[in-house]
């Protein structure tokens, strides 16, 4: 299935516009990442729009989902790159979120690069140390 070989230079520069793209809050061109038949697999399907799969299937479904989540932070979203990797068949970007939340998301395209499946997983922003530190523990 060696189809697709990614070397880190592409895998950064469709990073770079996936991210440039959510940032300037464009489903249109978030989109165009994807194939038409896409995959989508990521626990916020189960827990933010109810799919107990947590899987989503076709670009209709994702167009949605996506369009959901520009509506729900509105001006707020702000995506940063942290790193991408590459890989055969796919590349995977790790990225931050307005939130201090990091996130991985790891596609699989076809023949045409475009993700047909990705899997996507979360972990969560986390209080400061210090503040989560016993009282005795900051003198």
């Amino acid at each position: 299935m060696a189809d697709v070989i990614l070397n880190l230079t592409q895998a950064r520069e469709i990073a770079e516009d996936w991210i440039a793209a959510w940032n300037a809050r464009d489903l249109e061109r978030i989109l165009s990442h994807y194939a038409d038949e896409v995959v989508f697999l990521s626990p916020v399907v189960v827990t933010r729009y109810g799919e107990p799969s947590g899987v989503l299937r076709g670009k209709p479904a994702l167009r949605d989902y996506f369009r959901g989540g520009l509506e729900a932070f509105g001006p707020n979203i702000r995506f940063t790159l942290l790193d991408v990797l590459a890989g055969v068949n796919g590349y995977t970007i790790y990225y931050s979120r307005e939130s201090g939340a990091t996130v991985v998301d790891t596609a699989i395209v076809n023949a045409s690069g475009k993700a047909m499946q990705v899997h996507v997983h979360y972990h969560a922003a986390q209080p400061s140390v210090a503040a989560d530190a016993p009282q005795a523990a900051r003198r």
